[in-house]
Protein backbone atom coordinates (compact mmCIF):
# COMPACT_ATOMS: atom_id res chain seq x y z
CA UNK A 1 0.00 0.00 0.00
CA UNK A 2 1.60 3.19 -0.60
CA UNK A 3 2.16 5.42 1.76
CA UNK A 4 0.05 8.87 1.05
CA UNK A 5 -3.34 9.52 1.24
CA UNK A 6 -4.20 11.50 -2.12
CA UNK A 7 -7.16 14.46 -1.41
CA UNK A 8 -9.38 15.73 -3.41
CA UNK A 9 -9.93 19.27 -2.80
CA UNK A 10 -12.29 21.78 -3.56
CA UNK A 11 -9.79 25.20 -3.46
CA UNK A 12 -11.69 27.13 -1.75
CA UNK A 13 -13.90 26.25 2.05
CA UNK A 14 -14.56 27.02 5.45
CA UNK A 15 -13.09 27.75 8.84
CA UNK A 16 -12.55 25.32 11.88
CA UNK A 17 -13.82 21.96 9.50
CA UNK A 18 -10.74 19.44 9.67
CA UNK A 19 -9.08 17.97 6.61
CA UNK A 20 -10.72 14.92 5.52
CA UNK A 21 -8.77 11.98 4.22
CA UNK A 22 -10.58 11.73 0.81
CA UNK A 23 -12.33 14.50 0.12
CA UNK A 24 -12.42 18.03 2.11
CA UNK A 25 -13.67 21.70 2.00
CA UNK A 26 -10.54 23.90 2.04
CA UNK A 27 -10.07 26.87 4.52
CA UNK A 28 -8.06 29.63 3.34
CA UNK A 29 -7.30 32.83 5.77
CA UNK A 30 -5.22 35.76 4.65
CA UNK A 31 -1.73 35.48 5.42
CA UNK A 32 -2.30 32.13 6.80
CA UNK A 33 0.23 30.61 5.02
CA UNK A 34 3.87 30.05 6.45
CA UNK A 35 6.50 31.97 6.20
CA UNK A 36 9.81 31.10 5.35
CA UNK A 37 13.08 33.42 4.72
CA UNK A 38 15.42 33.13 1.92
CA UNK A 39 18.68 32.61 2.79
CA UNK A 40 21.45 35.27 2.49
CA UNK A 41 24.09 34.26 -0.75
CA UNK A 42 27.27 35.81 -1.99
CA UNK A 43 27.08 38.01 -4.86
CA UNK A 44 27.58 36.05 -8.19
CA UNK A 45 29.86 37.44 -10.90
CA UNK A 46 27.59 39.16 -13.69
CA UNK A 47 26.37 37.18 -16.13
CA UNK A 48 26.15 38.82 -19.79
CA UNK A 49 22.73 38.02 -21.22
CA UNK A 50 22.07 38.04 -24.79
CA UNK A 51 20.09 40.96 -26.57
CA UNK A 52 18.05 38.72 -28.73
CA UNK A 53 16.87 36.39 -26.19
CA UNK A 54 16.36 38.85 -23.70
CA UNK A 55 14.03 40.72 -26.06
CA UNK A 56 12.01 37.45 -26.57
CA UNK A 57 11.69 36.96 -22.79
CA UNK A 58 10.75 40.33 -22.21
CA UNK A 59 8.03 40.23 -24.90
CA UNK A 60 6.69 37.25 -22.59
CA UNK A 61 6.72 39.38 -19.98
CA UNK A 62 5.18 42.05 -21.47
CA UNK A 63 2.35 39.92 -22.18
CA UNK A 64 1.46 38.42 -18.96
CA UNK A 65 2.19 42.21 -17.19
CA UNK A 66 -0.92 43.20 -19.68
CA UNK A 67 -3.07 40.48 -19.29
CA UNK A 68 -2.86 40.82 -15.82
CA UNK A 69 -3.72 44.46 -15.67
CA UNK A 70 -6.68 43.75 -17.73
CA UNK A 71 -7.59 40.98 -16.24
CA UNK A 72 -7.30 41.53 -12.37
CA UNK A 73 -10.08 43.93 -11.94
CA UNK A 74 -12.80 42.03 -13.09
CA UNK A 75 -11.13 39.02 -10.28
CA UNK A 76 -13.49 39.89 -6.56
CA UNK A 77 -12.54 37.85 -3.38
CA UNK A 78 -15.87 36.46 -2.11
CA UNK A 79 -15.92 36.08 1.99
CA UNK A 80 -18.54 33.90 2.96
CA UNK A 81 -20.27 33.45 6.51
CA UNK A 82 -22.11 30.04 6.79
CA UNK A 83 -24.52 29.17 9.89
CA UNK A 84 -24.12 25.62 10.88
CA UNK A 85 -26.25 23.69 12.84
CA UNK A 86 -24.14 21.06 15.47
CA UNK A 87 -24.91 18.91 18.77
CA UNK A 88 -23.91 20.37 21.72
CA UNK A 89 -21.35 18.97 23.46
CA UNK A 90 -22.70 17.09 26.73
CA UNK A 91 -19.96 16.21 29.29
CA UNK A 92 -22.12 14.16 31.28
CA UNK A 93 -23.79 11.87 28.40
CA UNK A 94 -24.25 8.68 30.03
CA UNK A 95 -23.96 9.73 33.25
CA UNK A 96 -26.73 10.32 35.91
CA UNK A 97 -25.91 14.00 35.16
CA UNK A 98 -27.02 13.78 31.98
CA UNK A 99 -30.71 14.72 33.57
CA UNK A 100 -29.31 18.66 33.36
CA UNK A 101 -28.35 18.10 29.91
CA UNK A 102 -31.54 16.76 28.74
CA UNK A 103 -35.14 15.98 29.40
CA UNK A 104 -36.17 14.99 32.64
CA UNK A 105 -37.75 12.02 31.22
CA UNK A 106 -34.02 10.67 30.18
CA UNK A 107 -34.16 11.50 26.92
CA UNK A 108 -32.43 14.43 24.96
CA UNK A 109 -34.29 17.45 23.85
CA UNK A 110 -32.91 17.83 19.54
CA UNK A 111 -34.04 21.13 19.64
CA UNK A 112 -32.41 22.40 22.60
CA UNK A 113 -29.38 20.58 22.22
CA UNK A 114 -28.28 21.63 18.67
CA UNK A 115 -26.37 24.72 18.12
CA UNK A 116 -25.69 27.13 15.79
CA UNK A 117 -22.15 28.02 14.40
CA UNK A 118 -20.90 30.63 12.36
CA UNK A 119 -18.12 29.86 9.52
CA UNK A 120 -15.79 32.21 7.56
CA UNK A 121 -14.21 31.00 4.70
CA UNK A 122 -13.05 32.95 1.16
CA UNK A 123 -12.93 32.41 -2.37
CA UNK A 124 -12.84 33.82 -5.60
CA UNK A 125 -14.56 34.92 -8.49
CA UNK A 126 -14.84 36.81 -11.41
CA UNK A 127 -17.39 39.65 -12.83
CA UNK A 128 -19.34 38.10 -15.62
CA UNK A 129 -22.06 40.92 -16.45
CA UNK A 130 -23.47 44.07 -15.67
CA UNK A 131 -27.39 45.11 -16.06
CA UNK A 132 -28.05 48.71 -14.79
CA UNK A 133 -26.78 48.87 -11.35
CA UNK A 134 -26.69 44.92 -10.87
CA UNK A 135 -23.30 43.21 -11.11
CA UNK A 136 -22.82 39.53 -11.48
CA UNK A 137 -20.05 37.63 -10.35
CA UNK A 138 -19.63 33.76 -11.04
CA UNK A 139 -18.15 31.64 -8.46
CA UNK A 140 -18.19 27.89 -7.37
CA UNK A 141 -20.89 26.79 -5.54
CA UNK A 142 -18.77 25.05 -2.68
CA UNK A 143 -17.75 29.28 -2.45
CA UNK A 144 -21.20 30.83 -1.81
CA UNK A 145 -23.71 27.93 -2.19
CA UNK A 146 -24.91 27.73 1.38
CA UNK A 147 -23.67 31.30 2.48
CA UNK A 148 -25.62 33.27 5.04
CA UNK A 149 -23.97 36.09 4.45
CA UNK A 150 -21.65 37.53 1.38
CA UNK A 151 -19.03 40.09 0.76
CA UNK A 152 -17.39 41.03 -2.46
CA UNK A 153 -13.96 42.47 -2.44
CA UNK A 154 -13.04 44.50 -5.39
CA UNK A 155 -9.91 44.40 -6.78
CA UNK A 156 -9.23 48.28 -5.70
CA UNK A 157 -10.02 47.37 -2.30
CA UNK A 158 -14.07 48.26 -2.38
CA UNK A 159 -16.43 45.71 -0.22
CA UNK A 160 -19.84 45.28 -1.50
CA UNK A 161 -22.47 43.64 -0.06
CA UNK A 162 -23.47 40.23 -2.28
CA UNK A 163 -26.54 38.13 -2.87
CA UNK A 164 -27.31 34.77 -4.22
CA UNK A 165 -28.62 34.91 -7.19
CA UNK A 166 -28.34 31.26 -8.14
CA UNK A 167 -26.45 27.93 -7.23
CA UNK A 168 -26.11 24.34 -8.54
CA UNK A 169 -24.81 21.12 -6.96
CA UNK A 170 -24.24 19.25 -9.98
CA UNK A 171 -22.12 21.84 -11.47
CA UNK A 172 -20.46 23.08 -8.84
CA UNK A 173 -21.28 26.71 -9.79
CA UNK A 174 -23.15 29.77 -8.33
CA UNK A 175 -24.17 33.50 -9.28
CA UNK A 176 -23.79 36.12 -6.81
CA UNK A 177 -24.85 39.57 -7.41
CA UNK A 178 -24.37 43.25 -5.81
CA UNK A 179 -25.21 46.59 -6.70
CA UNK A 180 -23.15 49.64 -7.94
CA UNK A 181 -23.43 52.76 -9.64
CA UNK A 182 -20.00 52.62 -11.02
CA UNK A 183 -20.10 52.77 -14.44
CA UNK A 184 -16.44 51.68 -14.40
CA UNK A 185 -16.39 48.13 -12.99
CA UNK A 186 -14.56 46.24 -15.39
CA UNK A 187 -16.31 42.90 -17.09
CA UNK A 188 -14.49 39.97 -18.02
CA UNK A 189 -14.33 38.81 -21.73
CA UNK A 190 -15.46 35.13 -22.19
CA UNK A 191 -13.63 33.05 -24.51
CA UNK A 192 -13.75 29.44 -26.05
CA UNK A 193 -13.22 26.82 -24.24
CA UNK A 194 -13.76 24.25 -27.06
CA UNK A 195 -10.91 25.90 -28.99
CA UNK A 196 -8.40 24.74 -25.66
CA UNK A 197 -5.40 22.41 -26.65
CA UNK A 198 -2.99 21.04 -24.19
CA UNK A 199 0.05 23.06 -24.05
CA UNK A 200 -1.73 26.15 -24.20
CA UNK A 201 -0.37 29.14 -21.83
CA UNK A 202 -3.11 29.94 -18.99
CA UNK A 203 -2.74 32.14 -16.13
CA UNK A 204 -4.60 31.29 -13.12
CA UNK A 205 -6.11 34.70 -11.03
CA UNK A 206 -7.78 34.98 -7.21
CA UNK A 207 -7.10 34.92 -3.67
CA UNK A 208 -4.74 31.70 -2.78
CA UNK A 209 -4.81 31.19 0.90
CA UNK A 210 -6.26 34.72 1.57
CA UNK A 211 -3.56 36.40 -0.73
CA UNK A 212 -5.91 38.97 -2.41
CA UNK A 213 -5.54 38.97 -6.20
CA UNK A 214 -2.76 36.55 -7.20
CA UNK A 215 -1.47 35.50 -10.79
CA UNK A 216 -0.19 32.18 -11.73
CA UNK A 217 1.08 30.89 -14.90
CA UNK A 218 1.49 27.67 -15.98
CA UNK A 219 0.27 25.33 -19.38
CA UNK A 220 -3.36 23.19 -20.13
CA UNK A 221 -2.32 19.78 -19.33
CA UNK A 222 -5.00 18.10 -20.38
CA UNK A 223 -8.75 18.72 -21.76
CA UNK A 224 -11.96 16.52 -21.16
CA UNK A 225 -10.66 15.59 -17.55
CA UNK A 226 -13.47 13.53 -15.30
CA UNK A 227 -13.31 14.42 -11.82
CA UNK A 228 -16.53 12.55 -10.20
CA UNK A 229 -14.55 12.88 -6.47
CA UNK A 230 -16.14 16.28 -6.08
CA UNK A 231 -19.45 15.62 -7.20
CA UNK A 232 -19.82 17.89 -10.42
CA UNK A 233 -21.14 16.38 -13.72
CA UNK A 234 -18.61 18.44 -15.71
CA UNK A 235 -15.41 18.07 -17.36
CA UNK A 236 -12.30 19.56 -16.52
CA UNK A 237 -8.93 21.96 -18.15
CA UNK A 238 -6.20 20.73 -16.31
CA UNK A 239 -3.43 22.52 -15.70
CA UNK A 240 -0.24 23.27 -13.79
CA UNK A 241 -0.61 26.84 -12.91
CA UNK A 242 -0.63 27.12 -9.41
CA UNK A 243 -4.03 26.71 -7.80
CA UNK A 244 -4.27 26.67 -3.38
CA UNK A 245 -7.01 27.21 -1.31
CA UNK A 246 -8.84 30.16 -2.03
CA UNK A 247 -8.62 30.16 -5.61
CA UNK A 248 -12.07 28.76 -6.10
CA UNK A 249 -14.67 30.31 -8.29
CA UNK A 250 -11.34 32.53 -10.11
CA UNK A 251 -11.23 32.38 -13.58
CA UNK A 252 -8.68 30.46 -15.58
CA UNK A 253 -7.67 32.41 -18.85
CA UNK A 254 -5.78 32.26 -21.89
CA UNK A 255 -2.72 34.48 -23.37
CA UNK A 256 -6.06 36.53 -25.01
CA UNK A 257 -7.10 37.83 -21.30
CA UNK A 258 -10.10 35.61 -22.25
CA UNK A 259 -11.42 33.66 -19.56
CA UNK A 260 -11.67 29.78 -20.37
CA UNK A 261 -12.18 28.27 -17.38
CA UNK A 262 -13.57 28.24 -13.44
CA UNK A 263 -10.84 26.93 -10.67
CA UNK A 264 -12.24 24.61 -9.02
CA UNK A 265 -10.45 21.47 -7.10
CA UNK A 266 -7.09 20.39 -6.97
CA UNK A 267 -5.38 16.85 -6.37
CA UNK A 268 -2.89 16.97 -3.31
CA UNK A 269 -1.07 14.96 -0.72
CA UNK A 270 -0.60 17.92 0.93
CA UNK A 271 -3.40 19.85 0.41
CA UNK A 272 -1.02 22.57 -1.70
CA UNK A 273 -0.64 23.23 -5.05
CA UNK A 274 1.58 19.97 -6.71
CA UNK A 275 0.38 21.07 -9.97
CA UNK A 276 -2.87 19.11 -10.44
CA UNK A 277 -5.22 21.86 -10.48
CA UNK A 278 -8.89 21.69 -12.74
CA UNK A 279 -11.06 24.35 -13.93
CA UNK A 280 -14.66 24.14 -15.14
CA UNK A 281 -14.77 24.79 -18.78
CA UNK A 282 -16.66 28.10 -19.25
CA UNK A 283 -18.56 26.76 -22.42
CA UNK A 284 -20.32 24.45 -20.02
CA UNK A 285 -21.36 27.54 -17.75
CA UNK A 286 -22.57 30.20 -20.50
CA UNK A 287 -26.06 29.22 -20.49
CA UNK A 288 -26.12 28.83 -17.01
CA UNK A 289 -25.65 32.15 -16.40
CA UNK A 290 -28.84 33.05 -17.93
CA UNK A 291 -30.58 30.71 -15.89
CA UNK A 292 -29.81 32.03 -12.76
CA UNK A 293 -30.33 35.58 -13.65
CA UNK A 294 -33.86 34.21 -15.21
CA UNK A 295 -35.05 31.50 -13.48
CA UNK A 296 -32.50 31.66 -10.21
CA UNK A 297 -31.31 27.91 -11.13
CA UNK A 298 -30.77 25.75 -14.14
CA UNK A 299 -33.26 23.72 -15.90
CA UNK A 300 -31.11 20.56 -17.10
CA UNK A 301 -32.84 18.47 -19.30
CA UNK A 302 -33.80 14.66 -18.52
CA UNK A 303 -33.66 11.36 -21.01
CA UNK A 304 -34.94 8.90 -17.91
CA UNK A 305 -32.12 6.31 -18.45
CA UNK A 306 -29.37 4.81 -15.63
CA UNK A 307 -26.33 4.85 -17.68
CA UNK A 308 -23.50 2.35 -17.26
CA UNK A 309 -19.34 2.52 -18.58
CA UNK A 310 -18.87 -0.67 -19.83
CA UNK A 311 -15.71 -2.54 -19.15
CA UNK A 312 -14.15 -4.55 -22.45
CA UNK A 313 -15.87 -7.66 -20.72
CA UNK A 314 -19.56 -5.88 -20.82
CA UNK A 315 -18.78 -5.20 -24.32
CA UNK A 316 -17.93 -8.33 -25.05
CA UNK A 317 -20.68 -10.41 -23.53
CA UNK A 318 -23.51 -7.36 -24.79
CA UNK A 319 -21.87 -8.24 -28.46
CA UNK A 320 -20.37 -4.62 -28.97
CA UNK A 321 -17.67 -4.10 -30.82
CA UNK A 322 -14.40 -3.21 -28.12
CA UNK A 323 -13.48 -0.42 -29.85
CA UNK A 324 -16.89 0.93 -29.92
CA UNK A 325 -17.63 4.54 -27.87
CA UNK A 326 -20.78 5.17 -26.16
CA UNK A 327 -22.80 4.61 -22.98
CA UNK A 328 -25.30 1.85 -21.43
CA UNK A 329 -28.12 2.33 -20.69
CA UNK A 330 -28.72 -0.29 -18.37
CA UNK A 331 -32.03 0.52 -16.63
CA UNK A 332 -34.70 3.09 -18.14
CA UNK A 333 -37.23 4.62 -16.02
CA UNK A 334 -40.39 3.53 -17.31
CA UNK A 335 -42.71 6.89 -18.75
CA UNK A 336 -39.85 8.77 -19.34
CA UNK A 337 -38.97 10.35 -22.53
CA UNK A 338 -36.58 7.53 -23.07
CA UNK A 339 -39.36 5.67 -22.93
CA UNK A 340 -41.41 6.88 -24.46
CA UNK A 341 -38.78 7.63 -27.39
CA UNK A 342 -38.35 3.90 -27.75
CA UNK A 343 -35.27 3.47 -26.24
CA UNK A 344 -34.99 0.08 -24.00
CA UNK A 345 -33.13 -0.72 -21.06
CA UNK A 346 -30.08 -2.84 -22.94
CA UNK A 347 -29.28 0.31 -25.93
CA UNK A 348 -26.01 1.08 -26.05
CA UNK A 349 -26.02 4.67 -27.24
CA UNK A 350 -23.17 5.68 -29.82
CA UNK A 351 -24.47 9.08 -30.61
CA UNK A 352 -26.37 12.22 -30.20
CA UNK A 353 -27.73 14.40 -32.45
CA UNK A 354 -25.26 12.97 -35.15
CA UNK A 355 -22.17 12.90 -33.33
CA UNK A 356 -20.23 10.26 -31.29
CA UNK A 357 -20.70 9.68 -27.61
CA UNK A 358 -17.75 8.68 -25.51
CA UNK A 359 -18.73 8.21 -22.70
CA UNK A 360 -20.96 8.63 -19.90
CA UNK A 361 -19.62 11.38 -18.55
CA UNK A 362 -20.26 13.25 -21.79
CA UNK A 363 -24.16 12.16 -22.89
CA UNK A 364 -25.06 13.59 -19.10
CA UNK A 365 -23.84 16.79 -19.45
CA UNK A 366 -25.30 16.82 -23.43
CA UNK A 367 -28.47 15.71 -22.52
CA UNK A 368 -28.79 18.11 -19.31
CA UNK A 369 -28.11 21.14 -21.64
CA UNK A 370 -30.38 20.32 -23.91
CA UNK A 371 -34.12 22.10 -22.90
CA UNK A 372 -37.14 21.15 -22.14
CA UNK A 373 -39.39 20.13 -25.83
CA UNK A 374 -36.29 19.86 -27.57
CA UNK A 375 -36.85 16.47 -29.82
CA UNK A 376 -33.00 14.75 -30.01
CA UNK A 377 -31.63 12.13 -32.13
CA UNK A 378 -30.36 9.16 -30.49
CA UNK A 379 -28.74 6.19 -32.58
CA UNK A 380 -28.04 3.09 -30.54
CA UNK A 381 -27.39 -0.44 -30.99
CA UNK A 382 -29.39 -3.43 -30.01
CA UNK A 383 -28.29 -6.23 -30.02
CA UNK A 384 -26.47 -6.17 -33.80
CA UNK A 385 -28.88 -3.71 -34.71
CA UNK A 386 -28.39 0.12 -35.18
CA UNK A 387 -31.26 1.97 -34.51
CA UNK A 388 -32.36 6.06 -35.13
CA UNK A 389 -34.83 7.67 -32.33
CA UNK A 390 -36.69 10.90 -32.10
CA UNK A 391 -36.93 11.89 -28.40
CA UNK A 392 -38.37 14.63 -26.77
CA UNK A 393 -36.07 15.90 -23.70
CA UNK A 394 -38.18 17.07 -20.60
CA UNK A 395 -36.87 19.14 -17.62
CA UNK A 396 -35.30 17.29 -15.13
CA UNK A 397 -37.60 17.01 -11.64
CA UNK A 398 -35.38 15.27 -8.51
CA UNK A 399 -38.49 14.01 -7.36
CA UNK A 400 -39.14 11.92 -10.44
CA UNK A 401 -35.30 11.33 -11.20
CA UNK A 402 -35.06 9.37 -7.70
CA UNK A 403 -38.54 7.77 -7.83
CA UNK A 404 -37.05 3.93 -8.02
CA UNK A 405 -40.77 2.55 -8.50
CA UNK A 406 -40.36 3.02 -11.89
CA UNK A 407 -36.83 2.62 -12.87
CA UNK A 408 -36.79 -1.04 -15.09
CA UNK A 409 -35.36 -3.49 -14.01
CA UNK A 410 -33.88 -1.87 -11.00
CA UNK A 411 -30.81 -3.68 -11.23
CA UNK A 412 -27.66 -4.28 -13.61
CA UNK A 413 -27.07 -7.14 -14.92
CA UNK A 414 -23.34 -7.88 -15.47
CA UNK A 415 -21.71 -10.37 -17.43
CA UNK A 416 -20.47 -14.18 -15.36
CA UNK A 417 -16.70 -13.59 -16.24
CA UNK A 418 -14.25 -15.88 -14.84
CA UNK A 419 -13.04 -13.02 -11.99
CA UNK A 420 -17.16 -12.89 -10.82
CA UNK A 421 -17.15 -16.81 -11.16
CA UNK A 422 -14.70 -17.47 -8.68
CA UNK A 423 -15.53 -14.39 -6.56
CA UNK A 424 -19.03 -16.25 -6.04
CA UNK A 425 -17.93 -19.81 -6.17
CA UNK A 426 -19.60 -20.59 -9.31
CA UNK A 427 -18.88 -23.63 -11.45
CA UNK A 428 -19.10 -23.54 -15.42
CA UNK A 429 -22.09 -25.35 -15.83
CA UNK A 430 -24.09 -22.24 -14.59
CA UNK A 431 -24.93 -19.38 -17.05
CA UNK A 432 -26.46 -16.26 -16.66
CA UNK A 433 -26.17 -12.71 -15.64
CA UNK A 434 -25.22 -11.24 -12.20
CA UNK A 435 -27.58 -9.31 -10.52
CA UNK A 436 -25.76 -5.87 -9.05
CA UNK A 437 -26.62 -2.51 -7.61
CA UNK A 438 -30.32 -3.40 -6.64
CA UNK A 439 -32.12 -0.01 -6.10
CA UNK A 440 -34.45 0.30 -2.83
CA UNK A 441 -38.06 -0.02 -4.17
CA UNK A 442 -37.57 -1.05 -7.63
CA UNK A 443 -38.76 -3.47 -10.13
CA UNK A 444 -36.13 -5.94 -8.78
CA UNK A 445 -36.24 -5.07 -4.93
CA UNK A 446 -40.28 -5.90 -5.20
CA UNK A 447 -39.22 -9.32 -6.78
CA UNK A 448 -36.81 -9.57 -3.91
CA UNK A 449 -33.78 -10.00 -6.17
CA UNK A 450 -30.63 -9.76 -4.08
CA UNK A 451 -27.07 -8.41 -5.25
CA UNK A 452 -25.20 -11.75 -6.23
CA UNK A 453 -28.21 -13.73 -7.65
CA UNK A 454 -27.62 -15.51 -10.73
CA UNK A 455 -30.67 -14.58 -13.50
CA UNK A 456 -30.67 -18.21 -15.62
CA UNK A 457 -33.71 -17.29 -17.75
CA UNK A 458 -36.10 -14.84 -18.26
CA UNK A 459 -40.33 -15.63 -19.39
CA UNK A 460 -38.51 -19.65 -18.98
CA UNK A 461 -36.04 -18.21 -21.87
CA UNK A 462 -32.32 -19.50 -20.64
CA UNK A 463 -29.79 -16.97 -21.35
CA UNK A 464 -26.44 -17.02 -20.92
CA UNK A 465 -25.04 -13.44 -21.41
CA UNK A 466 -26.21 -9.70 -20.92
CA UNK A 467 -26.72 -9.48 -24.71
CA UNK A 468 -29.01 -12.24 -24.41
CA UNK A 469 -30.76 -11.29 -20.87
CA UNK A 470 -31.59 -7.82 -22.15
CA UNK A 471 -33.15 -9.11 -25.42
CA UNK A 472 -35.42 -11.60 -23.46
CA UNK A 473 -36.30 -8.30 -21.00
CA UNK A 474 -37.89 -6.55 -24.11
CA UNK A 475 -41.01 -4.71 -22.66
CA UNK A 476 -42.21 -3.85 -26.39
CA UNK A 477 -42.97 -7.31 -26.39
CA UNK A 478 -43.88 -8.81 -22.61
CA UNK A 479 -46.32 -7.21 -20.57
CA UNK A 480 -45.48 -9.63 -17.25
CA UNK A 481 -41.85 -10.68 -16.55
CA UNK A 482 -40.45 -13.18 -14.25
CA UNK A 483 -36.76 -14.96 -13.34
CA UNK A 484 -35.29 -18.18 -12.65
CA UNK A 485 -33.31 -17.26 -10.26
CA UNK A 486 -29.67 -19.34 -8.88
CA UNK A 487 -28.40 -19.14 -5.61
CA UNK A 488 -26.61 -21.36 -3.32
CA UNK A 489 -27.22 -24.09 -5.68
CA UNK A 490 -30.83 -23.92 -5.69
CA UNK A 491 -32.90 -22.42 -8.44
CA UNK A 492 -36.09 -20.68 -8.20
CA UNK A 493 -38.53 -18.69 -9.97
CA UNK A 494 -39.67 -15.40 -9.01
CA UNK A 495 -43.19 -13.83 -9.03
CA UNK A 496 -44.58 -11.80 -12.34
CA UNK A 497 -43.74 -8.15 -12.53
CA UNK A 498 -46.47 -6.94 -14.76
CA UNK A 499 -45.84 -3.86 -16.97
CA UNK A 500 -47.80 -0.84 -16.71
Amino acid sequence: MKNFTTKIIGTAAVAAVSFGLLAFSCKANNGSANVAFAETKKTLPHTSIPSDSLSVTQALQTTFRSISSEVLPTVVEVDVTETTTVKSFNPFEGSPFDWFFGSPDGSEDKKDNQREMQQSALGSGVIVRKSGKTIYVLTNNHVAGKATTIKIKLNDGREFDGKLVGADERMDIALVSFESSDNNIAIATLGDSDNVQQGDIVLALGSPMGYFASVTQGIVSATGRSGGQIGSISDFIQTDAAINQGNSGGPLVNINGEVIGINTWIVSQSGGSQGLGFSIPINNIKTAIDQFISKGKISYGWLGVSLVEPTTDYKKDLGVDEKQTGAFAAEIFMDSPAFKGGMRAGDFITQLNGHDIKNVDQLVREVGNLKAGETAKFTVVRGKTKTELSIKIEERSQTVASDNGKLWPGFIASPLSDANRKQLKLDDKVKGVIVTNIQEKSPAAALRLQNGDVITAVNDKTITSVKEFYEALDTSKNKEIWFDVYNNGHTVTTGKYKIK
